[in-house]
């Protein structure tokens, strides 16, 4: 496998990068157009970002920030996959009355 196909491998296998589809088409049909097509996060975040030099020459200079930022990176990368896990879960009527009814996250 060529190292930038491995290093995509390893966002997606850490959570970093998930797999999802959305497919409009199928609200009108009352199904659920949220697909999730990732499995769940099988390795450390740190698994994928120490592959890059912008993340593993944070570790060297700065250890014990780099651990910081990386267990909050860590829980928001597990916070993110259980959210669109449960998207992908409902019900189309669940899923739309969800989707309408949450605040909107849109800068003004």
């Amino acid at each position: 496998m060529r190292p930038g196909m491995k290093q995509q491998d390893l966002a997606v296998a850490s959570g970093f990068w998930p797999l999802l589809r959305f497919n409009p088409v199928l609200r009108a049909t009352g199904q659920n157009p949220f697909r999730l097509d990732s499995p769940r996060p099988a390795i450390p975040l740190e698994d994928y970002a120490y592959n890059e030099i912008r993340y593993s020459g944070l570790a060297q200079s700065d250890p014990a920030e780099a651990r910081v930022l990386f267990n909050t990176a860590q829980r928001e990368v597990a916070a993110k996959y259980r959210e669109y896990e449960a998207l992908s879960e409902l019900d189309g009527v669940d899923f739309h009355s969800k989707v309408n009814s949450a605040p909107s996250k849109r800068l003004p």
